[in-house]
């Protein structure tokens, strides 16, 4: 069989690889993330953005937004949830962390760490998936009083995946 002369291979280079091994594995924590018991609706340890922190720190900013979308459609698809309230919530939520990330990437670095950028990704998730709430889901703004103790379990949620990330950095580095 001959090819045709409009059909094309595309050759997936090095850094391809290495953003589909971070999505495969962002997928596999928001596996995890999604059988963990929630306390309140809404409160998950959002373990998948170590994988978002991981590639932008080895990878760029680029690759976080493929990884992060790519866990994003990915866990939608494994969960059932694509296209439901909380894909768009999801969506919502990590796009607001992505646009926070990428302004970070206009400061100095030196006043920020992993674990900072982790704690400001967090809240930025939070207040995107709140806007969202507040807009079309329940249009009251009594929504607003789950804020404080979102952004507490956000803030813990945040620190822990910062560290985590950064020890991952560290090791990787070393290599």
């Amino acid at each position: 069989m001959t090819r045709s002369p409009t059909e094309r291979t595309l050759q997936a280079s090095t850094d391809d690889h290495r953003i589909a091994s971070l999505a495969a594995l962002a997928i596999a924590l928001g596996m995890v993330d999604a059988a963990i018991p929630s306390p309140l609706p809404g409160v998950k340890p959002g373990l998948a953005n170590i994988m978002t922190l991981f590639a932008l720190h080895t990878l760029g900013w680029r690759a976080a937004v493929w990884v992060t979308l790519l866990r994003v459609v990915g866990a939608g698809l494994l969960l059932g949830s694509l296209f439901t309230p909380g894909f768009w919530l999801s969506l919502g939520g990590a796009l607001a962390s992505l646009l926070l990330l990428g302004a970070c990437r206009a400061l100095p670095e030196r006043h920020f760490s992993l674990v900072s950028h982790s704690l400001l990704a967090a809240q930025a998730h939070l207040l995107g998936q709140l806007l969202l709430v507040r807009l079309f889901l329940i249009p009251y703004d009594n929504i607003l009083v789950l804020f404080p103790p979102l952004a507490l379990a956000a803030l813990l949620g945040g620190v822990a995946n910062g560290l985590i990330a950064s020890h991952l950095v560290q090791a990787h580095d070393k290599d």
